[in-house]
């Protein structure tokens, strides 16, 4: 089974050892169930949005740093409105801003961070470059 070398916070470490045998049999279990939720949560929410709302989504993680820590709803409004005032993100990519809004504001934070995942990807992973917009929303579809 290949390696993850990942930096984790003393409190984590300590969470690990506590809820399973070792450390390294918590983090064996963890990352792959990690994995399974995130693709679970990602395909029931993609189909909840439309294809402009999806791209305004990726176009609103541009640039963007994702942090544990501001893994939340309310960082994904907060970066989408951003987009549509700044950028006019809705209009370029032709979603409405209302209806976007309402469909965020319905997500919980597990499925919000999937899609922040997912629209950070886009933008940072190799395998997508030089993949369009649209080609990457239908994929995920």
């Amino acid at each position: 089974m290949p390696q993850v070398a990942a930096r984790i916070t003393y409190d984590h470490e300590k969470w690990l050892k506590n809820y399973f045998k070792t450390k390294s049999a918590g983090a064996e279990f963890i990352l792959p169930w990690a994995v399974d939720m995130f693709f679970k949560t990602l395909k029931g929410v993609v189909d909840d949005f439309s294809l402009p709302e999806l791209k305004t989504i990726l176009e609103s993680h541009r640039d963007v740093k994702l942090l544990p820590n501001q893994s939340k709803q309310a960082y994904l409004l907060l970066r989408v409105e951003e987009a549509c005032n700044e950028k006019n993100a809705h209009n370029q990519h032709g979603a409405s801003r209302s209806s976007l809004e309402i469909k965020l504001k319905r997500l919980t934070d597990l499925q919000a961070t999937a899609l922040m995942i997912w629209a950070t990807a886009y933008w940072v992973s190799k395998t997508w470059n030089g993949v369009s917009l649209e080609e990457y929303v239908k994929l995920s579809g």
